[in-house]
């Protein structure tokens, strides 16, 4: 896997994972999972994948005549025996159960699912037998009389300018740090101060960040070339303080010796390989909790941030969208809705009907 992009060697990755919980659903679901390939990405398969799992192990719990099967014995006229009351019990049970843990099975885990949670499974199951039904090999849809979760819109979480600031100001000095932390400090400072600058400055994911190498940087346009989700290419621009930011970080950078299969990288953990999305959460929580306690900042936040600063400098949602990487521009309309919302109450307190 050395001579993969880290692209190429997260497919197998992803690939390998699907693969392994296939083996886990029913045998038709082989048939789905093919179905769907090429109008659906990795992640959003396994995401389906992991849900029929939870679902399929529930109704082989609970259901009369069902239970006495196996998940590898179910077929797909057993499809038609699930009732729309059996989906919602389904959806009443993931707001809260408990589970044995895969690997130590005296350890129990407990999960939990908003509405939110229960939209995304719903909608898998959805998906699941609209295939099926169309392909006419199932008859009857029971998952489409079950009604969505009414999804509460909550407001976008984002730093405001100031703590903006403060929170670039506190990777740089490390003052507030633990006496543990300001150790590390000094090795990471150029690292960290970029990486949260490219978060804040161009609004990429974080799995985007993660994947970026050397070669995706050019200086003399100041782009990034990104894989965004599906697998496309794109070139994101970036501004001054962005560009002073990695050019800090590359004088260091340049000097590092990576370990074998991570030299392309350009964003590297202590161990000299390519940083995860998992430390990339973990030091952003770090940073952003000397700025703000109230807020629960992670790199979607700094991407949300990025995405309000945008919009209320350019006022174009389309923009918004594409530079987000936004498929439906509803999606960001619906996100950014509020900021609208805040002009037209400052238009109503604009005007002063008698002067005081």
């Amino acid at each position: 896997m050395a001579d993969l992009s880290y692209h190429e060697q997260q497919k197998q990755k992803n690939t390998l994972r699907l693969r392994e919980l296939l083996s886990q659903l029913p045998p038709f679901a082989y048939e789905f999972f093919r179905g769907i390939e090429p109008v659906t990405s990795p992640k959003t398969r396994i995401g389906y994948a992991y849900d029929l799992r939870i679902f399929f192990e529930y109704i082989l719990e609970i259901h009369p005549t069902l239970k006495n099967k196996s998940i590898n014995e179910l077929c797909l006229k057993d499809l038609e025996e699930i009732t729309p009351d059996h989906i919602e019990m389904f959806l009443e049970y993931v707001t809260y159960y408990k589970k044995p843990h895969p690997q130590n099975p005296h350890k129990i885990i407990e999960y939990q699912n908003d509405e939110r949670g229960k939209a995304r499974k719903l909608a898998a199951i959805r998906t699941f037998y609209t295939y099926f039904h169309k392909k006419r090999k199932i008859n009857g849809n029971p998952s489409s009389l079950v009604e969505m979760p009414k999804i509460h819109e909550k407001n976008i979480i984002r730093l405001e300018i100031d703590e903006v600031a403060k929170l670039l100001d506190e990777i740089e000095s490390g003052e507030k740090l633990t006496a543990t932390q300001k150790r590390y400090h000094n090795y990471t400072k150029a690292r960290d101060l970029a990486l949260i600058t490219v978060l804040l400055g161009t609004g990429i994911r974080v799995s985007e960040c993660v994947g970026l190498d050397i070669k995706d940087i050019d200086f003399d346009v100041n782009g990034l070339k990104i894989t965004r989700k599906g697998g496309n290419e794109m070139v994101i621009y970036f501004g001054e303080e962005v560009e002073k930011a990695l050019q800090n970080y590359l004088a260091e950078r340049n000097k590092k010796q990576p370990k074998p299969g991570h030299e392309d990288a350009l964003f590297l953990s202590l161990q000299n390989q390519r940083i995860s999305v998992r430390s990339v959460q973990n030091l952003v929580k770090k940073y952003a909790s000397l700025v703000t306690t109230i807020k629960k900042i992670s790199p979607h936040k700094l991407r949300s941030t990025y995405g309000t600063n945008l919009y209320q400098e350019t006022g174009d949602i389309y923009l918004v969208a594409d530079v987000l990487g936004h498929k439906d521009v509803n999606t960001t309309r619906k996100h950014y809705a509020q900021i609208d919302d805040q002009r037209r109450r400052s238009a109503a307190r604009a005007v002063k009907l008698r002067k005081l």
